[in-house]
Order: C-alpha cells, then structure tokens, then sequence
C-alpha cells in the first residue's frame, strides 16, 4: 500500500544545461527501473536541461530522504558510468519536495509530462509559483 504522493524536483549542480534530449530519456528509464527494484514507485519522471521532476509513491516504511539520497546517488552514478560530459555530473545538493493530494495526481502528471512546454519562456522561480498555487 503506497501512502504518500510526494512531487520532487532534482536540480543539476551548478544549473548547467547538460540533461540532452539524446541521454536524457534514456537516465528517466534507468531511474525508473532502479526505484522499481527497491519497491519504490516512480510513477513519473520527465525534465529539462538542468532539472527533472518526478512523482513519487512510498509506502509508509520508506523515508522520502533516504528515497531521494538513494535515487541521485545511483543516477549521478549512472550518467558518469554511461555518458561522456566534459565534466563530473552531480545534482545540487538539496531538492525540492511537495506532497500531493490524491486530488491533485493527475494535474501533477500532466505538469510532469509537459516539462519542455513549461519551460518555454518561463524562469525556475516562475514555475515554482505556478506549481504551489492553490487549484
């Protein structure tokens, strides 16, 4: 039994737009993968250049940290192991967590799904007022 709907955004260190179409999808599929071999639930995962948002189900014995800690570890790790960049890939050290009301999954999920639309002419700080606001 999943209890928690947790939205959580992971920004790259130092912001820089790395996260190419060409590997990107390829790191979401990994992740998701991963997560689902731990009994975590991934239920969606898209992103940008610099960022990527996920919509998360834990049960109440996983801890949204560790999940978190677990989840950028092995993903850093793999984009390292798998991808030439012409520097170490790190995620920023913290994130971005919302929980989310059962009301509220599928407008998460079509926000989630429709990251590149978003981020046509809109800042970070602009999406992250749009996506607190009430309904």
């Amino acid at each position: 039994m999943f209890n928690s709907l947790d939205s959580l955004r992971l920004g790259k260190k130092d912001s820089r737009k790395v996260l190419l179409k060409s590997f990107r999808y390829k790191l979401f599929k990994h992740m998701k993968k991963y997560a689902e071999e731990r009994g975590i639930l991934l239920d969606i995962i898209n992103g940008v250049e610099d960022h990527v948002h996920c919509l998360l189900r834990l049960k109440t014995t996983q801890c949204v940290a560790d999940i978190i800690r677990e989840i950028k570890g092995e993903s850093s790790f793999w984009v390292n192991r798998k991808i030439i960049l012409d520097t170490k890939f790190e995620w920023q050290k913290g994130y971005g967590v919302f929980s989310v009301s059962p009301d509220d999954i599928n407008r998460i999920r079509k926000y989630i799904y429709n990251q590149e639309l978003h981020h046509q002419g809109q800042t970070y700080n602009q999406e992250v007022n749009n996506l607190i606001k009430t309904k």
